[in-house]
């Protein structure tokens, strides 16, 4: 007399209910996984291998601001000397380096406009 219709119901379909409870959960994962845990993933890679493949006079940009060039890489530690300004340097550590800077001219592999109209 007191149960609660819940109790009395049937269990019949148990596997397919729990399959429905989890789908969304499953969903929700996916989502997440390609939008922003694989990107993610992706770009610390990137971001990896171009700390390994920093050299001399490379024009780097820290995680503070600090544009300059790289005077001296150091192998068996992680720091790397910059310069900052002419006879000015920084040791600052290889973690904090957030970009290489390229020169203009190096990105465009092509010919200049004026060259190709002669």
């Amino acid at each position: 007399m007191w149960i609660s219709p819940a109790y009395a119901q049937d269990a019949a379909g148990g596997t397919a209910s729990v399959i429905m409870q989890l789908l969304p959960l499953i969903l929700i994962f996916a989502v997440f996984y390609f939008l922003l845990i694989r990107p993610q993933q992706k770009k610390m890679k990137e971001h990896r291998e171009m700390l390994a493949k920093l050299k001399r006079n490379d024009k780097v940009v820290t995680g503070g601001g600090i544009v300059g060039t790289i005077a001296k890489v150091r192998d068996d530690s992680d720091e790397i000397e910059v310069e900052i300004a002419p006879n000015v340097r920084i040791t600052v550590l290889r973690g904090t380096i957030s970009s290489v800077v390229q020169p203009p001219g190096a990105a465009n592999d092509s010919k200049p406009a004026d060259a190709a109209k002669a």
